[in-house]
């Protein structure tokens, strides 16, 4: 068992040895905060990143829920939560819900950390933990891989978790912000000044600095969740650091790797979106240019199918003629009239399409497609478009 001792510095690392995944990272961000979006669309990202890091930050405590359970727990009033991981990601969800709201000129001091800890466990963990309350004489803790044990309860043990509350006051903003929020991650976690709910703290204490570090609420990063991916390196880098007299050039290393990972995975996601209205917009443009009063029927149900495959990316042909059947009732052979409509957007190069088991195929939007095509090469592939009578996905 190894025993907590006091730092002799409260932040401590090489700043030679990490400046590569400083720089790396401090990019990402900056890349991440300045692509255009709609506000509609980092909504919904940020809904999915939501999840990802409530799921993350519960399960690298070894929580376990279905898809479906961590469903019900995310909602505002969950119906019923039945198990204590359903219950400690619901407060999650709520403690990282309430952490944009937090002005940025409120200190991060005693009572706002406590304030952490309370949202974090209660509900959750407070049938064997005091909310907001740090550990009391005797009251003591052990954890991680290898086995460590966090600073005995009492007196002594609120003077030291003060001594942590005055560095981040005083010492930290002499370095970067990214690296104030690890080191503010790591010691609270080096500490386990709480009964329960140490790492979801720390972790939920770490997304308040990345959020005043430039990360809002508009381009969230779910850092648990890397956390949970890299769950060994995680727990190594933390347990390297505290060896190393709290030297935590480990850990710095590893959550700037996380941070820049994390933040291109949201651009690209970002990306996407933009791809997907630039499609959108071509798409409405090209096939509301089409003059016959059939071409225009047909670019009606093509848009119906584009439609379905820019929302889901890739669907199978089965799935994809279930979800557009409606639009073609009025055929007197719908399915046929389906497989034309797709045939030419496959020719017209909208579309990928690849072969799946039992004797099934995949479709795929293609978003580079707005880049490839001009008005003039559109309206004259419509007319070269060859007569349907055999497809190349049947």
């Amino acid at each position: 068992m190894i025993k907590y001792e006091l730092p002799t510095a409260w932040i401590s690392y090489d700043l030679a040895g990490v400046q590569k995944e400083l720089v790396d990272a401090r990019s990402a961000v900056l890349a991440l905060r300045s692509i255009p979006y709609q506000r509609s669309w980092v909504e919904s990202l940020q809904s999915i990143q939501l999840k990802r890091e409530v799921a993350g930050t519960s399960r690298i405590e070894g929580a376990e829920f279905t898809d479906r359970e961590l469903e019900e727990a995310l909602k505002e009033t969950p119906e019923q939560l039945v198990t204590r991981s359903q219950r400690q990601a619901h407060a999650a969800v709520q403690t990282y819900r309430w952490i944009p709201t937090v002005p940025d000129d409120r200190p991060v001091d005693r009572q706002l950390v406590l304030e952490i800890h309370r949202r974090i466990v209660t509900g959750a963990n407070d049938d064997h933990c005091e909310p907001g309350a740090l550990r009391r004489q005797d009251q003591n803790v052990s954890f991680g891989q290898p086995r460590q044990r966090g600073g005995d309860g009492g007196p002594a043990w609120e003077k030291a978790f003060d001594g942590f509350i005055v560095a981040v006051q005083r010492e930290y903003p002499d370095h970067d912000p990214i690296i104030q929020a690890l080191a503010a991650h790591y010691h609270l976690a080096a500490m386990h000044p709480f009964l329960d709910g140490n790492g979801r703290t720390a972790r939920a204490l770490e997304a308040l600095f990345l959020q005043r570090a430039g990360l809002r609420d508009t381009c969230f990063i779910a850092m648990s969740n890397y956390y949970y991916d890299e769950k060994p390196a995680y727990l190594t880098s933390l347990a390297e650091s505290r060896a190393r007299d709290h030297d935590i050039t480990p850990f710095v290393r590893l959550g700037l790797k996380g941070i820049a990972a994390q933040s291109r995975r949201l651009l690209d996601e970002i990306r996407i979106q933009v791809q997907k209205a630039l499609f959108k917009n071509m798409m409405y443009d090209l096939f509301g240019r089409l003059k016959t009063p059939r071409k225009r029927v047909i670019a009606e149900r093509q848009i119906q199918i584009l439609s379905v495959l820019l929302k889901e990316h890739s669907v199978d042909l089965v799935s994809l003629y279930d979800r557009v059947r409606i639009h073609y009732t009025g055929l007197r052979n719908p399915e046929k009239g389906f497989l034309r409509d797709l045939s030419a957007l496959v020719n017209l190069k909208t579309v990928d399409f690849d072969k799946l088991p039992n004797n099934n195929w995949g479709f795929t939007i293609r978003l580079q497609w707005p880049m490839e095509i001009t008005e003039t090469d559109f309206m004259q592939r419509i007319k070269s478009l060859p007569k349907a009578k055999t497809f190349p996905f049947k």
